[in-house]
């Protein structure tokens, strides 16, 4: 972290977290915040659903929700961006306070609502975009929507030819009745419906999956059946979580999803488990709790092709994109790896 991050983080951690949360935003549109380019080696390079990636570390769907930096965040070290995430009209999302800093326990909970400028709005956004950089959208359902399953093949109909990879979002816990669609015949007939409209486009992209952490043994094996049968292109493993464990922070009450540090552990073995039922059948991008190389790397032992991240940095500042990749550079050079590739799933076991 460079000093002057450091200093921009005390002042923001001293605001309002969603007002601080806006204000980082507008410093990477001003260009006030590390943008080093894309952080790459032979062994970091990789192919993960087709994409090549410079690096297979990432930014989760979240942090730029309506796709307002395209340009300073492709450049700020991360092998791939994602943003979103989008639904076909604009909404508000939750009332406020909706956003909670964990800053004892290096987490935060939030309770949004898929607040976003609505696929419109986004999409002009994303036809804009950089030529360089890979770039996906994370797909919504509107709250009030009758045909939620439908929402997600309208975002993508809509912004698909802009975007290099597209993530079906049924794993947030904060739009009611939403994780519901995880089951096997909701998933699968909205699966089938957002593989039509991808199949619409003038160029198919890669299509993911984002799951919960708090799946038991039959949900996993209804995700690892749906994602071998749908043809989707990967699976993100996982969202937040609704679980509360071993919190310090008096906000530990609130309600909404925990993402961070005491994701990790949760979010890791539903990825190696993950793993184990997929078989390589399909790759799987993992997230939760990463903020350093060796977290990224036990990720990637554990079954994941790629990882994501985002809340940590809150706590470590956007030059941890670029930390990660280059520790996790180190680490396979370390124990003799050639490639990303060679090193995925070696640890499965550890967590399974």
């Amino acid at each position: 972290m460079t000093f002057a991050e450091k200093i921009a983080l005390a002042v923001m951690h001293k605001m309002d977290p969603e007002a601080a949360h806006g204000l980082s935003i507008k410093a990477l549109k001003a260009g006030l915040t590390p943008c080093p380019g894309p952080v790459t080696s032979a062994r970091l390079a990789s192919t993960v659903a087709g994409l090549k990636l410079p690096n297979p570390v990432g930014l989760a769907a979240g942090f730029d929700k309506n796709a307002e930096a395209l340009k300073p965040l492709s450049e700020a070290g991360f092998g791939f961006i994602e943003v979103g995430a989008a639904t076909p009209r604009p909404q508000p999302g939750n009332p406020k306070p909706r956003l909670f800093r964990l800053t004892e326990d290096r987490a935060a909970i939030n309770r949004f609502g898929f607040n976003n400028e609505g696929m419109e709005a986004i999409g002009a956004r994303l036809a804009e975009r950089p030529k360089s950089g890979v770039i996906g959208l994370n797909l919504g359902a509107n709250k009030d929507s009758t045909d939620r399953a439908q929402d997600f093949a309208k975002v993508l109909s809509h912004c698909g030819a802009h975007l290099d990879f597209a993530t079906v979002n049924v794993s947030s816990p904060n739009t009611e009745k939403l994780r519901d669609l995880q089951g096997k015949a909701a998933l699968s007939a909205l699966l089938a419906g957002v593989m039509e409209a991808n199949r619409g486009l003038a160029r198919p992209i890669p299509i993911f999956l984002k799951i919960a952490p708090d799946l038991d043994e039959a949900g996993l094996d209804d995700i690892a059946a749906v994602a071998v049968e749908s043809g989707i292109s990967a699976v993100i493993a996982t969202n937040t979580t609704l679980a509360r464990d071993g919190l310090r922070s008096v906000h530990k009450g609130e309600m909404g999803g925990l993402s961070g540090a005491p994701l990790f552990e949760k979010s890791t073995r539903v990825l190696a488990q993950l793993s184990a039922r997929l078989d390589g059948q399909v790759p799987i991008i993992g997230v939760g709790g990463i903020s350093s190389a060796e977290q990224a790397y036990a990720k990637i032992r554990a079954g994941a092709s790629a990882v994501q991240f985002y809340t940590a940095l809150v706590y470590g500042g956007l030059s941890l994109a670029g930390e990660i990749a280059r520790g996790l550079d180190a680490l396979l050079a370390r124990d003799g790896y050639h490639s990303v590739t060679e090193a995925v799933g070696t640890g499965r076991s550890d967590w399974l």
